[in-house]
């Protein structure tokens, strides 16, 4: 039913933010389910705490959701938020800076006493003025008091009252935007299936909060976001882990191997592991083993054994990793290793997005060790290019390493579930009885120049691989020279060769060049089409060409640049992929456009550099 005072908007961008244990995460998680589900397009970005257990009320302990849903697809999160919900004062500080001029605050009055200004670290009685934003529109919502009151009747005790104010808060943003609240009660009653009371407090906080900002008429309008226009289908929202997860589960499927992974928990790519532990009933098969390195040995132990192996870890874990990667490239076997890239060196920005891990991922392991290296780019299409590194790896028996981040593996997206006849076959080159004269467990074929994958037990295939290097054909133990020159060119054209077997490179707005190309790779591809299509629209004379195979690049790359006056490569790096693109493609000038703060680009700053390199 349409409200008086309701204005229709085609995007918004919302900040939930708190402390680690306010439910942030699961209020962002709510919200964007109900977008969805309302088919608004949705892009989120969940900002944890990089300190584990920090100071309850301080700046670094605080935990942030933010959502951009719109009546058109959305390819990024946002740059500033139009709604703040900032559930203590150390929230409101730590996200002041994004907040829009005409942007509503609504923050919980209960926690900005003497006491949370003072963990925050507010100078003055009124952090507003502190700020600069005492003119916002703020929302002073005694969540915490309301929500108690509320539940006064709940048999709760007053801890599990007080959780319940994130769904409070919640129902305040639902009547904002009218909302309905019926598939989020409806996730509360099978999350707490066991725990009816606490399911009925839950509710009841969600109703309250929704009726307290009906009542206080604290909102002058509330608005309404109509659905997207998107591609027909079924759709879900799905974070860029899961995404991955379910394309190495499609792989497995269309190649009829046994799916294995084993791994060590790592920030940010757990979850990847924790998702497939989930599908014991469709043979997947999972480690949590005791380190890196047994984690990708057991990998390689099952990849021998005729499984399509997989294995996920972050920055330093594809460190420990180094040294086994180096024997599935030498044994030539199908290995998928996921690198979700974090801020580093070392331990670094455990919870924060970088894409600092190219050059490692390109280079770092001893001697000439060339393997298959791809990204994904947006949270969803993690399942594609997933799906897309195992059938790489398992025909052409290589390793592959699938580089994320931090930013699509935790971002959610809609999702428009694929028909698996949309994709081909994958046909591993097994080889089931002995040849004439034997078999040779290096002889290759002439296209791919892969060899045979001979599974133990297989009567007439008995064969050894391992690290030392391999005579060319019979596999035994090789000192020759010339031999070992032979393997190590053998191994280079093999990755070489695989760019005959991915699409040739696509570039977004001119085919037939222009002033400026912007050139990214991996998870900035939103940002940077958000920004291009927006200069693009202004017409400016900017084209996108965003990389997801980086090695082999696409066959047509060379010729894609030459069109170009101008080509500026855009990462979160110091300039790894531009200073990969020199040793590739020396003969262009790569200007760069860089950024390490843990973050991802915003639209604002793109399209600021952007122009500054048109004029």
């Amino acid at each position: 039913m349409e409200r008086e005072n309701q204005t229709a908007l085609e995007d918004v961008v919302i900040r939930f933010s708190g402390d680690s244990g306010d439910g942030m995460q699961m209020t962002g998680t709510l919200f964007t389910d109900t977008s969805a589900y309302l088919g608004n397009g949705v892009s989120t970005f969940p900002d944890f705490p990089a300190e584990i257990r920090a100071p309850q009320g301080t700046v670094s302990g605080v935990s942030g959701f933010q959502l951009h849903f719109g009546s058109h697809k959305v390819n990024t999160p946002g740059d500033y938020c139009d709604v703040l919900v900032a559930m203590n004062p150390a929230a409101l500080k730590a996200n002041a800076k994004w907040l829009k001029k005409t942007a509503t605050v609504i923050i919980d009055l209960d926690s900005f006493n003497d006491k949370g200004l003072a963990k925050a670290g507010f100078k003055s009685e009124n952090p507003f003025e502190e700020l600069g934003i005492e003119g916002y529109n703020i929302i002073h919502a005694p969540i915490t008091s309301m929500t108690k009151e509320a539940l006064a009747d709940s048999g709760l005790d007053n801890k599990s009252v007080v959780k319940c104010k994130n769904m409070f808060a919640l129902g305040i943003c639902y009547f904002l935007f009218n909302f309905p609240s019926e598939h989020t009660e409806n996730f509360i009653d099978k999350k707490f299936g066991k725990k009816p009371e606490v399911a009925e407090a839950n509710k009841k906080a969600l109703k309250a909060g929704y009726n307290y900002a009906h009542n206080t008429h604290a909102f002058a309008s509330t608005y309404s976001v109509a659905p997207a226009k998107l591609e027909k289908g079924v759709y879900r929202s799905i974070n860029g882990n899961q995404a991955t997860a379910w394309g190495f589960i499609a792989a497995s499927e269309k190649s009829g191997r046994p799916l294995f992974c084993g791994s060590y928990p790592i920030t940010p790519a757990t979850h990847i592991l924790e998702e497939l532990a989930k599908r014991k009933d469709l043979g997947v098969k999972t480690l949590q083993a005791e380190d890196e390195i047994a984690g990708i040995c057991t990998s390689i132990g099952a990849s021998y054994a005729g499984c399509f192996a997989v294995s996920t870890t972050s920055g330093p874990g594809l460190s420990l990793k180094s040294e086994a990667i180096g024997l599935a490239v030498m044994a030539e076997l199908p290995l998928v290793i996921v690198d979700v890239q974090r801020g580093g060196p070392s331990t670094g920005l455990p919870t924060k997005t970088e894409q600092s891990d190219l050059m490692q991922a390109l280079w770092g392991r001893n001697g000439d060790c060339p393997l298959v290296v791809m990204a994904g780019s947006t949270p969803s299409n993690c399942f594609h290019y997933a799906f897309m590194a195992g059938k790489i790896a398992l025909e052409h028996m290589i390793p592959v390493i699938l580089l994320n981040d931090g930013f699509i593996a935790n971002g959610s997206e809609p999702w428009r579930i694929p028909s698996m006849s949309e994709y081909p076959e994958i046909v591993p080159p097994i080889v089931t009885e002995a040849p004439d004269g034997g078999f040779m467990p290096y002889a290759r074929d002439e296209e791919r120049l892969a060899r045979r994958w001979a599974l133990p037990g297989t009567k007439g295939l008995e064969h050894r691989i391992g690290g030392l290097e391999k005579d060319f054909l019979k596999g035994s133990v090789s000192h020759d020279p010339i031999n070992h020159q032979r393997m190590v060119d053998i191994r280079r054209a093999k990755v070489e060769r695989v760019a005959d077997y991915i699409p040739e490179q696509e570039v977004v707005g001119s085919q037939d060049g222009g002033e400026l190309l912007v050139v990214g790779w991996g998870g900035t591809y939103g940002h940077l089409l958000s920004a291009v299509n927006q200069l693009r629209k202004e017409s400016k004379d900017v084209s996108l060409c965003h990389f997801n195979y980086i090695y082999p690049l696409p066959k047509n790359t060379a010729d894609i640049f030459s069109k170009f006056k101008k080509i500026v490569v855009c990462e979160l790096n110091q300039g790894q992929f531009a200073d990969y693109l020199r040793m590739q493609h020396q003969q262009f000038n790569y200007l760069q456009f860089n950024k390490s703060q843990g973050l991802p680009f915003t639209i604002l700053e793109l399209t600021e550099k952007f122009n500054e390199l048109l004029k």
